[in-house]
């Protein structure tokens, strides 16, 4: 089915590209399409460091820094920033845009020791221990393990190596979701956390319209059919000849626009189009079909709790009980600060309004009338409607 739908677009994009002629030419290739994170990161002029942190349970993650801005090297010890990305993408997400319009560029020239995560099974965190990515067994996990074993890992190893007690912690979508499920189920986590910056919150979907929540209502045996077992949509050669042949070319660049757009909420001003072969050379950076699965028991029981394996028994054997554990974002202690878009499909503001009786030390909200789901990471007006509100909560709560 997939295949099928790749070849049916292939020939599309052949065939819109014929019949404009001279106006399908390619324009201008941002170079940061064909780049690692690190050599989008030095490409504009700052320092990247790659680092590696193994988890509990065996995954070896990658996480990539910037130690410091352009001009301010010299300031030690810097106040150090956690960014956690969403579901099905990378940390690539925070530097994708031009040095002064991205989140993870703006904070290191705030003077910020910036650190970048990234989750299990995704493009730069695919190695295991004693496992291969070919065996199931390394796919068998959602976002259980991310918030359970990710989190506690990776930040364990940023403040070791920074020598902090506590970091500041910002996550878009997915990202929030990890962080309300370990600073509400760790108390020991949640006292190394100076504030929580949730974008774009995702706790429940029972408002979302976004066409990826229809998944819902396909059988599980239907997925797994179509996508398999074990990974899911990773960064691959046909994601990497959309962005070159058919996301750079000057006519085409609105429609893979739209495609963003479709799936997460309308906002067309504020989408830089002359920048989505970055975006689509990244993204989607992979997962795993039980992720999905996951989300889909989400969408389907509307309760924030661990995976469902489907019977009593197999509850048992992972959970000592017949059924999931629910997660209680009441239990969260951590100074919060929440934004979120009324014209975000996936993280509806109804779900959010829901949310937000919920969070017991709230410091600030703010919902953007126009804001879609990814103008929180891409946004052309985000520098100043997000983040310099960010870095002043950030300066006022040190």
């Amino acid at each position: 089915m997939t295949m099928h739908f790749l070849k049916f677009l292939v020939c599309l994009v052949l065939g819109i590209l014929h019949s404009q002629g001279s106006r399908g030419k390619v324009s201008a290739m941002n170079p940061e399409a064909n780049m690692t994170v690190i050599q989008m990161i030095r490409y504009w002029g700052y320092p990247g460091e790659e680092h590696f942190v193994e988890t509990e349970d065996g995954y070896i993650l990658g996480l990539h820094r910037i130690p410091h801005g352009k001009k301010n090297p010299e300031q030690v010890p810097k106040p150090v920033v956690y960014l956690q990305h969403g579901a099905l993408t990378d940390s690539s997400n925070w530097v994708s845009n031009l040095d002064n319009n991205s989140l993870g560029f703006i904070l290191a020239d705030a003077g910020f020791d910036v650190w970048m995560g990234n989750s299990r099974g995704n493009t730069w965190s695919r190695k295991h221990k004693t496992l291969s990515v070919s065996q199931h067994e390394f796919w068998a996990f959602s976002f259980d393990e991310m918030a359970k074993y990710d989190l506690p890992a990776s930040i364990d190893y940023v403040l070791n190596k920074t020598g902090q007690q506590q970091l500041y912690y910002v996550g878009h979508s997915e990202g929030t979701t990890s962080g309300f499920i370990g600073f509400s189920q760790s108390p020991e986590l949640a006292q190394k956390i100076k504030m929580f910056f949730a974008l774009a919150p995702v706790v429940s979907l029972n408002f979302s319209f976004s066409p990826i929540v229809k998944v819902s209502g396909i059988p599980d045996f239907a997925i797994e059919y179509t996508y398999g077992h074990n990974e899911l949509l990773p960064e691959s050669r046909v994601t990497k000849w959309l962005s070159f042949n058919f996301c750079s070319r000057a006519i085409l660049q609105e429609l893979c626009g739209n495609f963003f757009f479709l799936m997460f909420g309308f906002d067309e001003k504020n989408l830089n189009m002359s920048r989505m072969d970055v975006y689509v050379a990244h993204n989607p950076a992979g997962t795993s079909v039980q992720n999905l699965l996951h989300w889909k028991q989400v969408a389907n029981f509307h309760k924030f709790q661990a995976f469902d394996w489907g019977s009593s028994a197999q509850n048992n054997l992972y959970y000592n009980q017949p059924y999931p554990p629910m997660y209680n974002v009441k239990d969260m202690p951590v100074p919060t600060a929440l934004w979120n878009g009324a014209q975000d499909s996936l993280a509806d503001a109804n779900d959010v309004h829901a949310l937000l009786p919920q969070i017991t030390n709230l410091l600030y909200h703010k919902e953007i009338p126009d804001y879609n789901h990814i103008d929180f990471i891409w946004g052309l007006n985000a520098p100043w409607m997000v983040y310099a509100e960010i870095i002043t909560l950030m300066k006022k709560y040190q």
